[in-house]
């Protein structure tokens, strides 16, 4: 980093296309308690064909989804934020949901259903959270993820120009 600059300026520079969404301060409660983070995509639209259909599926599965965490007791829903951002560039395999966590690696989902695969987020949330490093082979996620893995991003370890890691 040259002079002046703090973290949070280089990492907005580095990454200018996050989003940050206001919370209420229950929320925010709830974000500052959580090891780990689920993001849903709320600008997917569903793939029927049609150009101008505005049906975005993201902000109804992000209600199932921590109605789901909660009801799966075991304090799952209090160990996972859930939240929406824009366009996660999985367009192509609406909605698209991430999972990730601090010194984790990270996994980007596609063609998730609202109806069909709300069981299998829990129970990858539930396996995720269990993982030291977050690193799972595909034949052991939920069998209602298969084939729906876009990405696996191994967690990274950013150095400053200085030589000082960033994490």
């Amino acid at each position: 980093m040259s002079g002046g600059e703090t973290h949070d300026e280089t990492i907005w520079r580095l990454a200018p296309h996050i989003t940050v969404f206001a919370l209420r301060p229950a929320e925010q409660r709830m974000v500052d308690r959580s090891n780990h983070k689920i993001t849903v995509c709320v600008s997917c639209r569903h793939k029927r064909g049609e150009p101008d259909d505005q049906c975005r599926p993201g902000i109804e599965l992000i209600a199932r989804l921590r109605k789901a965490m909660t009801l799966a007791g075991d304090a799952i829903g209090a160990d996972f934020a859930i939240s929406g951002t824009v366009c996660m560039a999985g367009c192509d395999r609406p909605c698209t949901v991430a999972y990730f966590g601090s010194h984790k690696a990270t996994y980007l989902f596609g063609d998730i259903d609202a109806d069909a695969n709300i069981d299998d987020l829990v129970a990858f949330a539930r396996q995720y959270a269990s993982l030291d490093d977050g690193w799972c082979s595909s034949t052991s996620r939920p069998p209602g993820l298969s084939g729906k893995t876009l990405a696996r991003i191994p967690a990274a370890l950013l150095v400053a120009e200085a030589g000082v890691s960033v994490q």
